[in-house]
């Protein structure tokens, strides 16, 4: 190639064809596993296969798809999805329809392979393709439906199918599909959405258990955040209590939505490619039976709609969860901001008393310092009376008096002014 292919490419184009089935006639037989396997119950279902059918692993990537024949007019093919695997037999050996052909020792020893492989099975089904409706009436009389819950309707254009999808005794459920004249290449192709109809459908359907078991949690949480409400209006109780409860009731949220949001999201999804497969395979009614279309609205979409609903449930109560959070938040800051106010207004209550405080000390000050001041002057005019025998000792320290006051006043200004001058250009 002149050009540079992207590493993805192959891979991309390959993903269109991955999903064959070999073409099917009638008179056959088809056997369907449909597993949940681990991790390492695939990686041993893969060497399984790889073993029984040769298959090889291409650029060592685990494959998607692996086809192969078991025996003479016996294939196989087996598919790899995210989370399933599922395992295809096609019986279409000269009289397949027959069940006698059931105690043939080669097809016994196959299902026994099929049955055996890993992981655990969420659908087996066993589909017996008759050539007309004539042909599959005694068949469908000897399955022994229940004749309440059969369905019945036609497929495809011109297949009729036949089911109550229950699981028979053997463990398997049993399908009877009349191909009347339907080629091979059809028929294939509406045999393997009708098997994709129920295999979306029992995959989409384990979200419904989880559903039911989260619902007694989500009406417990639900009555907590109702008390929670009715408590973050009483401003008597405790702020940090109510905190720690509405921490706890989130946290609880949190869990139960982690454990169910991947299955409540696969059956989203598993419902859509039903109700694409649905649509695909053309549903027609017959007269006197239930057609697979009411089966799947009266059966299978209830359920869908239950684990919706538990989905919106949790979303709702989680921005409950974070609504009461915030009206929580909100009203501890307002209280916050309330005792900021009051100490506030406490601390400037306290600075104007001391500043009186201080200007009291402050005039104190000055009379101590006059006093004191006056008192060494006295002492001092004292002298001078016995060197000028008339000089007036007392009148002048009364005369002194205001003089020193001033002057004192003036001094500790002065000094202050000097230190809380100091005080701002630091």
């Amino acid at each position: 190639m002149a050009f540079r292919e992207h590493p993805l490419r192959r891979q991309v184009v390959g993903e269109m064809h991955l999903r064959r089935w070999p073409h099917v006639e009638a008179p056959a037989r088809v056997f369907q596993w449909i597993r949940l396997p681990t991790p390492a119950e695939r990686a041993a279902e893969l060497a399984e296969l790889r073993q029984k059918a040769g298959a090889p692993t291409p650029n060592g990537e685990a494959p998607r798809h692996i086809g192969g024949t078991l025996a003479p007019h016996v294939d196989f093919v087996w598919e790899g999805h995210s989370e399933a695997s599922s395992l295809a037999v096609f019986d279409s050996r000269p009289g397949a329809a027959d069940d006698r052909m059931a105690a043939d020792p080669d097809l016994a020893a196959i299902l026994h392979w099929a049955e055996a492989m890993p992981g655990a099975v969420i659908r087996a089904t066993r589909i017996d393709v008759v050539p007309t409706d004539a042909d599959a009436a005694p068949l469908v009389a000897a399955l022994g439906f229940e004749p309440a819950e059969l369905i019945s309707c036609l497929i495809g254009g011109s297949a009729r199918l036949w089911s109550d999808f229950r699981v028979g005794p053997e463990g398997y459920g049993r399908l009877v599909v009349a191909a009347n004249g339907m080629g091979s290449h059809d028929l294939s192709r509406t045999l393997k959405r009708l098997q994709e109809l129920g295999n979306y459908r029992n995959l989409a359907l384990l979200g419904l258990p989880a559903a039911r078991d989260a619902w007694p949690a989500l009406n417990a949480i639900e009555e907590r955040l109702c008390t929670l409400g009715d408590h973050v209006r009483d401003t008597a109780l405790a702020d940090d209590a109510l905190l720690e409860e509405l921490s706890a009731v989130s946290v609880e949220l949190v869990s139960i939505a982690t454990s169910v949001n991947y299955r409540m999201s696969a059956t989203t999804a598993y419902a859509r490619l039903v109700e694409e497969r649905l649509e695909d395979l053309g549903v027609a009614e017959l007269p006197g039976y239930q057609s697979l279309a009411d089966f799947t609205q009266r059966r299978f979409l209830p359920a869908v709609r239950t684990c919706a609903a538990l989905t919106e449930r949790e979303r709702q109560l989680s921005g409950r969860a974070a609504q009461l959070s915030a009206l929580l938040r909100a009203r501890i800051e307002s209280r916050i901001e309330a005792q900021n106010s009051a100490m506030l207004r406490s601390m400037e209550r306290s600075i104007a008393t001391q500043l009186r405080m201080q200007e009291l000390v402050e005039g104190l000050s000055v009379v101590a310092l006059a006093y004191y001041a006056i008192g060494l002057s006295h002492y001092l005019l004292g002298g001078l009376h016995e060197v000028w025998p008339g000089f007036d000792e007392d009148l002048t320290t009364a005369l002194m008096v205001p003089l020193f006051l001033v002057g004192m006043w003036g001094l500790v200004r002065r000094l202050k002014g000097r230190l809380l001058g100091h005080g701002d250009s630091a």
